[in-house]
């Protein structure tokens, strides 16, 4: 037997040699191949044209991935993280590319675009139409089009699809799933405290479907941004307005008169301008800019390349005798303690406030919100962090993306000014708090719980259930901590008690319904914000600063590192998006994940149900 151990214990030992060697050399090959690698200067072509590769959602600000998780999945196509497009790439991309005469026109390249809040997507669209005013065109051809691809696609002068393709329109709305029943039959206990007739968000975890004041809420939202949506692309193409009806009789009426062929439809009520198969496109745009001979194709550059080759020339050196308008970006969920891009830490997101306000050369802060709030406790360190800088003599100007609602919205409240986009999601003023025991799911198993407290006052523990004193202690905190968010908001605002609660309560508006309820100032985006704060802080002159987290050294090593290795990867082909039950299951697992946020000390959150967690 000691023998067979022996020789097994060898045999494991073999093996792990070898792994750590052939790991020992890859990264020296890599190594090797950095020092040895000389990058080759990207050539602007002449007459070329700029393409929008759009694979991934559009975000304010990239999440952050581990940059040796991120060789690792594009060595071996492992998953990932979704994609994502940098909103100011695009826009400093086609900024550029209008006055550049080497640029032609625009190709707007959706097949694997994911979507985006309306205003970025508007945002794009209103870049695109000043690039067209220079007199180059902007092209885009597709095999089918979605929603969210079809409203950039509808900017272009000429708009391609292939024969066999489809577009139609399902509308904006937002389902969710509801989990109370498994609960039940999982035997776990679910604690919910809340104020506000209309703050949902627990809803899953108690009902089996969607309460009448969250359809409500949902339809109000909904319809208002859908109006917008439609009105948009009836100014931007005409088309039969029987296809932006949302009725299925008109649809099916229209596709009737084309002998149903999806394809014709999208013709002859001018969604697209011509039906294309890839060669007779590709031909079409070497007509128009040349033949590139060593890529047998048109001659074009990505806006990634194109970014690149103009080494810094897009982007204004920092003049040290101007002074500074500081803008730090919260993006994402908001939770406690510290985090990475892509998600609010209260911590995290404070110190870069803080640094806005030690920085003698910062006279005024933009804050660039795009979260559909969190943890209370953390939005108010976030809020504490703004009144410090105003106390300094500092205006904040607050800038809400797409999203910046409950906690998204706290953390705005308090800022001298605040701008929304029309479409922006906010408001939500309300808050919760939820808790899951799991004694009846252990008791069920034969687990059970005792012992002895010195007193009795309610302790939380989750493989006990809360008794009626613990339920009342939660509510109360609760309820105090929704007080303190309207009179928050009452005391920013110069509204009262009464006029805040009655648009607060969970409630859920649009940026323009936010302004007629006097929750925010102005309408607009994040360079109008930008000249607002430039006017409270008597600037004529400024230069514009993003405060970014500082990288360890650890980070800071394997960013550059691995991202000099990247560049001796063979390039990808672009994969297509996932199949339709890859991304439900990717929205499930979203819904899941979301739990994994709820980290507040207090067990309090100002989360909004209906807004998207891009």
């Amino acid at each position: 037997m000691a023998s067979v151990f022996k020789k097994l214990f060898g045999l494991v030992n073999a093996i792990r040699k070898i792994i750590v060697n052939i790991v020992f050399f890859i990264v020296l090959i890599l190594v090797i191949g950095i020092f040895a690698a000389e990058e080759e200067p990207i050539v602007v072509p002449e007459n070329g044209v700029l393409v929008l590769e759009l694979n991934g959602f559009l975000v304010e600000e990239e999440t952050w991935v581990d940059p040796v998780d991120q060789f690792f999945n594009e060595a071996f196509g492992g998953g990932g993280e979704p994609p994502e497009i940098l909103l100011a790439d695009l826009l400093i991309a086609i900024e550029n590319a209008a006055s550049d005469e080497r640029i032609s026109g625009i190709q707007l390249n959706l097949t694997n675009f994911m979507g985006g809040g309306f205003n970025k997507l508007k945002q794009v669209g209103l870049a695109l139409q000043q690039f067209r005013e220079t007199g180059k065109p902007v092209i885009t051809y597709a095999d089918s089009y979605g929603q969210n691809q079809y409203y950039l696609a509808a900017h272009a002068d000429n708009l391609y699809m292939n024969p066999l393709g489809m577009m139609m329109f399902e509308g904006f709305g937002s389902y969710r799933l509801y989990f109370k029943e498994l609960l039940e039959k999982l035997k776990v206990s679910t604690h919910v405290f809340k104020v506000g007739a209309y703050k949902s968000a627990v809803e899953p975890y108690t009902r089996n479907d969607m309460s009448d004041q969250a359809r409500e809420a949902n339809q109000v939202l909904y319809d208002e941004l859908w109006q917008a949506y439609i009105s948009d692309l009836a100014n931007l193409r005409d088309i039969d307005a029987r296809i932006l009806s949302g009725d299925i009789n008109d649809f099916n009426t229209v596709l009737a008169e084309q002998n149903n062929d999806f394809a014709l439809l999208a013709k002859s009520s001018g969604l697209v301008d011509e039906l294309y198969s890839r060669e007779q496109f590709r031909q079409e745009m070497i007509s128009l800019t040349g033949l590139d001979k060593d890529e047998k194709s048109w001659r074009q550059i990505s806006h990634h390349q194109y970014l690149k080759s103009l080494n810094g020339e897009a982007f204004v050196e920092n003049d040290k005798k101007r002074k500074n308008i500081a803008i730090v970006v919260a993006r994402g969920v908001i939770v406690d303690g510290s985090q990475k891009a892509g998600m609010i830490g209260g911590d995290s997101t404070a110190e870069l406030l803080r640094q806005a306000r030690l920085d003698d050369d910062v006279k005024a802060v933009v804050l660039r919100i795009d979260s559909p709030g969190g943890s209370g406790f953390a939005s108010e360190i976030i809020r504490q962090e703004v009144l410090e800088l105003q106390k300094a003599g500092k205006p904040v100007i607050a800038s809400m993306s797409s999203v910046a609602a409950s906690g998204g919205y706290w953390i705005a409240a308090s800022a001298d000014e605040i701008w929304a986009a029309p479409s922006t999601i906010t408001g939500s003023i309300g808050v919760f708090g939820m808790f899951f025991t799991f004694e009846n799911s252990l008791a069920e198993i034969g687990v059970y719980n005792d012992g002895y407290h010195t007193t009795n006052l309610p302790v939380l523990d989750i493989t006990k259930g809360l008794d009626d004193n613990a339920k009342r202690v939660v509510q109360l905190s609760i309820e105090k901590f929704y007080k303190d968010f309207v009179s928050m908001v009452a005391e920013s605002r110069d509204m009262s008690y009464e006029e805040v609660h009655a648009v607060a309560q969970g409630r859920v508006w649009t940026g323009s319904q936010a302004l007629e309820h006097g929750l925010v100032d102005q309408l607009g985006e994040l360079n109008d914000a930008i000249r607002a704060a430039a006017q409270y802080a008597d600037l004529t002159e400024y230069d514009v600063k993003l405060i970014e987290p500082e990288l360890s050294p650890r980070d800071q090593f394997m960013r550059e590192f691995f991202g000099q290795a990247s560049i001796l990867l063979p390039v990808k082909p672009t994969q297509k998006l996932g199949s339709p039950i890859e991304m439900q299951l990717q929205g499930v697992w979203k819904e899941v994940k979301l739990l994994d946020k709820f980290n507040d000390p207090n067990g309090v959150y100002a989360l909004c149900e209906l807004c998207p967690l891009q």
